[in-house]
């Protein structure tokens, strides 16, 4: 949906699960879409694929919150992979997290504030409440659309990396 909206950025999705990535591929190339691309590796090797000062933006929808205490370096918001997005944004970068996970939401800000980054925007339910920035709530994802269809909240945090 962004880079549809955005033809003059490039977009590269990164995934492990090649349906999705597939899935996405086919709408780019029946829509004629030269701004996107897709890769299919674990997030974990981000800072393999950009160099420092390349990426000016990263969007995370509804990442596995990791729940379990013992999984918290696997939460794409924790501390390990904030230090990898910080190595490869441009200075002004921003990070997006868009979720329908309250505790993603609620460890994500906590994290942020207490490390000193800068939260930009936080929302814990963006088509309940208003001021919500029209790219977070006009392009839905597939969970999304589950989501929304039981009445379950999306949050929404924009922030940037000290």
């Amino acid at each position: 949906g962004l880079a549809k909206n955005y033809a003059n950025k490039n977009f590269i999705g990164i995934d492990i699960k090649g349906n999705r990535l597939w899935n996405g591929a086919k709408y780019a190339l029946q829509n004629k879409m030269t701004n996107v691309a897709f890769v299919k590796t674990r997030i974990d090797f981000i800072t393999n694929l950009f160099g420092p000062d390349e990426v000016s933006e990263i969007w995370i929808t509804f990442p596995d919150p990791q729940k379990p205490k013992n999984r918290a370096r696997k939460r794409l918001t924790g501390e390990i992979f904030l230090e990898r997005y910080r190595r490869l944004m441009k200075k002004g970068g921003t990070v997006n997290l868009k979720t329908d996970s309250e505790f993603m939401h609620g460890y994500t800000l906590g994290l942020l504030h207490g490390q000193g980054h800068e939260v930009l925007y936080s929302n814990h339910d963006v088509y309940r409440q208003e001021g919500s920035p029209d790219e977070v709530i006009t392009i839905q994802t597939f969970y999304e659309n589950q989501y929304l269809a039981v009445q379950k909240a999306i949050t929404y945090i924009r922030f940037k990396i000290k």
